[in-house]
């Protein structure tokens, strides 16, 4: 199962890519959200980071491996994470539209490699318009709340 967006902003793609790849901000935000993450190396973030994550969905602790696999600043970058038999790729792809202007394109592929895994997958397609949503609106969220973080910088 797919999502995708995409949505333009009135930010340098540098600092766009800065913001989007700010996995110490990610980090601190789950955590504020109830999640467990620990960081299994350190310094900035390269291909080969990964952390392992702990939170709890639909009243069950679950547990995820997150790694990012590929990572060229400032354009691209692709984190795999894998949990209870389901992989998660999440692409975030930045292009400079202007000097000033940058398209921001995140998409997430959920796959599910066990009978549980799919069980959890189809209930989640029931209610992809409402899960697609969502997505949209954090994403959303996120990128005006890197805009107005721009524009009071600048």
């Amino acid at each position: 199962m797919k999502f995708s967006t995409r949505e333009d902003i009135e930010v340098p793609i540098d600092h766009a890519f800065a913001e989007m790849s700010d996995f110490d901000g990610f980090q601190r935000r789950a955590l504020r959200h109830g999640a467990s993450i620990v960081r299994r190396d350190s310094g900035p973030a390269k291909v080969g980071s990964n952390w392992d994550i702990v939170f709890k969905y639909r009243g069950r602790e679950r547990r995820l491996h997150a790694e990012l696999t590929e990572f060229e600043a400032p354009h691209h970058y692709v984190v795999i994470s894998t949990s209870d038999g389901m992989t998660v790729t999440t692409e975030v792809e930045l292009v400079a539209l202007s000097r000033g202007r940058t398209r921001i394109a995140m998409g997430m592929d959920l796959r599910a490699k066990s009978l549980t895994a799919r069980l959890l997958l189809q209930s989640m397609k029931l209610a992809k318009g409402k899960l697609t949503k969502r997505f949209k609106a954090r994403v959303l969220e996120h990128t005006e709340d890197i805009e107005d973080a721009y524009r009071k910088n600048v």
